[in-house]
C-alpha cells in the first residue's frame, strides 16, 4: 500500500469516497441507488457488474464529468464538483471509446496532450513512450495503428502524468493477449512502484482477478459485496468471480 493521504484529523484519508450517491437521469432512470464505497491509497480497484448495473455513471461522476443527485464523491480529499478543476490536475481518465487524432503522429499526439499539464515534458514523454512501447512507430501516424496499439498509446497519455487517481474503463478492451498482458503489467506496475492508486472496471473477470487488490460489484445501482478476489470465492463457495457475482445477485 501507498502512504496514506491524511485529512484534518490526522487520520488516513481514503482515495475515494463515495456516501450515499445518488444518479437519476432525465426521465426517472436510477443509475445510482446510495452507494457507499470507501478506496484505500495503493490499491487496484475493481468495478464489475452487467451492462446498465451503475458502473460507467460512478466512473464518470469521479472523473467530474457528471454530477451526482445526491450524496457526494470525494477523491484525495477534494470533492468531484466543488473541486472539480484542482481534482483534474490529479485524476486521469481512460474511457473504453477514447481516441486520438489520427492525423497526428504517435510522439506528436503525447507531446500535444502532456502540452496541458505542469511538470516536465521531457520526463512526461519519456515514461510516456516506455508505457505505449511503440518503438520507431511512435514516429508513424496514429491512423495507420493497430488497435493494439492506439490502446497502448492512450494508456501511455494516461498514465505519463503519473496521475494520483487513474480511472480505467476497459483498459483491455479488443487487445490480443500480447497487448492486454503489456497492458496489465503497465497498471500494476504505475499503482505499485508509485503507490497510486486505480479504479479499473472491466467484463472481463479474469482480468480483474489477476489485476485488482479488492473488487465490487454492482447491480442496480447498489454495491452488492466488495472484497479481495480470493477471499470471495471462499465466502461464496465459487470457482471464479462470475460465480460471485451470480450468487450475490441471486440473494439480492
Amino acid at each position: 500500500m501507498g502512504t496514506a493521504y491524511r485529512g484534518s484529523s490526522g487520520m488516513p484519508e481514503a482515495a475515494v469516497r463515495l456516501q450515499g450517491l445518488v444518479k437519476v437521469y432525465k426521465g426517472g432512470r436510477r443509475a445510482l441507488d446510495g452507494v457507499d464505497l470507501e478506496i484505500p491509497p495503493g490499491e487496484i480497484f475493481g468495478l464489475i457488474g452487467p451492462n446498465g448495473a451503475g458502473k460507467s455513471t460512478a466512473i464518470r461522476i469521479l472523473a467530474t464529468l457528471l454530477k451526482p443527485t445526491e450524496g457526494s464523491a470525494t477523491v484525495l480529499g477534494l470533492d468531484t464538483v466543488k473541486d472539480a478543476m484542482e481534482l483534474r490536475k490529479v485524476i486521469a481518465y481512460l474511457p473504453e471509446d477514447a481516441g486520438a487524432y489520427e492525423r497526428l503522429s504517435g510522439r506528436e499526439y503525447l507531446q500535444f496532450i502532456a502540452s496541458f499539464y505542469e511538470g516536465s515534458e521531457d520526463a512526461m514523454m519519456e515514461r510516456a513512450r516506455a508505457i505505449a512501447d511503440l518503438g520507431e512507430r511512435l514516429d508513424d501516424r496514429v491512423g495507420e495503428y493497430s488497435g493494439g496499439m492506439k490502446r497502448r498509446l492512450l494508456l501511455a497519455r494516461t498514465l505519463m502524468t503519473e496521475p494520483k487517481l487513474a480511472i480505467l474503463d476497459e483498459p483491455t478492451s479488443a487487445l490480443d493477449v500480447v497487448n492486454a498482458h503489456h497492458v496489465r503489467r503497465q497498471i500494476r506496475g504505475m499503482v505499485k512502484d508509485g503507490g497510486r492508486t486505480a479504479i479499473v472496471s472491466s467484463h472481463n473477470m479474469l482480468e480483474i482477478e489477476f489485476l485488482c487488490d479488492r473488487v465490487g460489484f454492482i447491480d442496480k445501482g447498489k454495491i452488492l459485496g466488495v472484497g479481495a478476489p480470493n477471499d470471495l470465492k471462499r465466502e461464496y463457495g465459487a470457482e471464479n468471480l462470475e460465480d460471485v457475482f451470480l450468487r450475490m445477485a441471486r440473494n439480492g
